[in-house]
């Protein structure tokens, strides 16, 4: 019964993300060092319609990251390994902002809240942390459309939604302010709703949530993420009858199905709770998940 969050797509005409020079002017790396480590698989951009790289903020944090190590001295083959085991321990965590890279010794070491681990790289003498090296990039984050730097107080909308995306993942507690602007400059921006939504119903806020998803069904009836979250809540308050009637709205969402599954089940109907788990499996397989 998790809530999900609005796929981290742009909100504007051109593709998500971040292009190759405007990572390599902020960051002051050069963008063939940049189509580096994409041809050696440390980074996998999108590309636009254009076949150009378009990076993800998570992307341009972890650039930050070889940047630190190359001024550092670090040899190429040495940078390559550490990157490359740093990517894969980054990818498994929930959030940046927690994380801590710093060097002891001759030992990279990452760290977060719970645990630290190394990271092989040879000897290294710096000590910063993701949340701030996302600091670094925060105007190019401010302009998440994808076009020029522009002044906060310049955003439209869609912008200061494609802001809270990447707050989540670096600060989350300042993304639902983020979400809150995009709605108070487009009152009918629905996947802004469904994102706060999101964020208060994992806060334990399930009447804020509730509002803001009928919020954004009220502009997109059809709204997939704003059915299923919202059918997820009664779920919760055991209202198997409104549940239900949201999950089937959210019929592309596989969980959705995963979930009437488990209501017809209980209820004893195993007909339409094996109808349900064949078409979760369906949407799953279609997904590649």
């Amino acid at each position: 019964m998790t809530a999900l969050q609005q796929p981290p797509s742009r909100r504007s005409d051109g593709a998500s993300g971040y292009s190759t020079q405007h990572i390599a002017d902020l960051l002051g790396l050069s963008e063939s060092r940049i189509r580096d480590y994409v041809r050696r698989n440390l980074l996998c951009p999108q590309r636009n319609a254009r076949g150009h790289f378009r990076f993800s903020f998570q992307d341009v944090v972890f650039l930050r990251a070889a940047k630190g190590l190359t001024d550092a001295a670090i040899s190429v083959r040495q940078s390559n390994r550490a990157l490359s085991k740093l990517k894969d321990d980054l990818s498994q965590l929930e959030s940046l902002s927690a994380v801590r890279i710093y060097a002891n010794g001759s030992v990279v070491e990452v760290r977060d809240d719970e645990k630290a681990w190394e990271v092989e790289s040879g000897q290294l003498t710096m000590n910063f942390s993701i949340q701030e090296l996302a600091a670094n990039v925060a105007e190019l984050a401010r302009s998440a459309a994808g076009g020029e730097e522009k002044a906060l107080e310049d955003l439209d909308s869609d912008e200061w939604y494609n802001l809270g995306l990447d707050l989540e993942e670096v600060d989350p507690t300042q993304a639902p302010d983020a979400y809150r602007e995009a709605i108070r400059l487009d009152p009918f921006n629905a996947d802004a709703h469904v994102n706060l939504g999101r964020l208060y119903q994992l806060s334990g806020d399930l009447k804020g949530a509730t509002r803001h998803y009928q919020l954004a069904l009220a502009t997109r009836p059809e709204h997939q993420l704003a059915n299923y979250n919202l059918g997820t809540i009664f779920d919760e308050e055991d209202d198997c009858e409104r549940a239900e009637m949201f999950y089937r709205k959210a019929n592309m969402v596989p969980d959705a199905h995963y979930n009437l599954a488990r209501i017809h089940e209980l209820a004893g109907d195993e007909i339409n709770a094996r109808r349900h788990l064949r078409l979760y499996h369906r949407l799953i397989d279609q997904d590649g998940v």
